[in-house]
């Protein structure tokens, strides 16, 4: 029997709580918010399994649960990511159809800090060595992460339109359809062409276009409190690579990886910079001013 890696034990003890987290907000929300979220769940393990079985490009380390070759916490993973990002670009101004791109270009901010230090740790293995374009990980991978997320986030917000009982039921279960499918096709789309050059400036084009589009958009971050989770998930992704990446001192190999890791926490800071400034004024309000505080809230949110 092999020996509990403790870094991917952690890991899946960090994941469970920030689902829960997620989980909480959903239920007070309605339970058609938390089949959105179990529904990023599904769709996580599902596309991890077809992406596996279409390319083989990687394998995962043994995790506590697997599920076949897919750790269940990856599944999970994905849920909570796309929920707190989907959650985030609700908060802003952005026209419905331009969210998705945000929600992409957000994973990609978390993914920075996750897959050169993950790879070292173990946690999974793209089977190239550690040299390979980005430090051992595949340039593709991140051509993938943001369209992992912009075909689920699109495809349910999309489908939520249907009318009733459709719009709310039915558009979780074909976002994991159409998410899956969109993430298949696009793999195959890179993947297919032939030409280096091209490639890579396909990749380039597409995640530098979604970037420009957001920019010149600017969007704007509303100012009433956030729930804890919209800036929990990516801080806690952060922490906790950087933190078992110098534990480790897998993130010393090379220390570029640290740079990066450090300039990607604090855009996601600056990006939260509102929530987590209104989480903080919150929590630190006098008992008896909390009455007072909750009912202004009530009333700004009303008008």
């Amino acid at each position: 029997m092999p020996l509990i890696n403790l870094y991917f034990l952690t890991f899946e003890a960090l994941i469970l709580v920030l689902f829960l987290v997620c989980l909480h907000n959903a239920c007070q929300r309605g339970f058609w918010v938390v089949w959105q979220l179990l529904a990023g769940v599904f769709f996580g393990l599902l596309l991890e399994w077809a992406t596996i079985q279409q390319l083989n490009a990687y394998e995962y380390g043994n995790f506590l649960a697997m599920l076949g070759p897919v750790p269940a916490v990856i599944g999970v993973a994905w849920g909570t990511i796309i929920y707190s990002v989907r959650s985030f670009s609700d908060k802003t101004n952005l026209p419905e159809w331009a969210r998705p791109v945000l929600d992409g270009l957000m994973a990609l901010n978390i993914d920075l800090s996750v897959d050169a230090v993950a790879i070292r740790l173990g946690m999974w293995d793209w089977g190239k060595g550690l040299d390979y374009q980005y430090f051992g990980v595949p340039y593709n991978n991140f051509w993938a992460w943001f369209w992992v997320v912009f075909s689920f986030s699109a495809s349910l917000r999309l489908l939520s339109k249907l009318p009733g009982l459709w719009g709310r039921w039915f558009s979780p279960a074909g976002a994991i359809l159409c998410g899956t499918a969109g993430v298949l096709i696009t793999n195959e789309l890179i993947t297919s062409i032939p030409n280096e050059l091209i490639h890579y400036a396909t990749i380039i084009a597409v995640l530098g276009s979604a970037l420009i589009l957001v920019l010149v958009l600017r969007p704007e971050v509303s100012t009433q409190p956030h729930d804890a989770f919209v800036f929990l998930v990516p801080l806690g992704f952060h922490a906790y690579f950087l933190i078992a990446g110098l534990v480790s001192n897998a993130i010393l190999d090379p220390p570029f990886l640290l740079v990066v890791s450090m300039a990607m926490c604090i855009i996601a800071l600056w990006l939260h910079r509102n929530a987590l400034n209104n989480w903080y004024r919150s929590n630190a309000v006098a008992p008896e001013d909390t009455g007072s505080s909750r009912k202004e809230y009530n009333t700004f949110k009303k008008t």
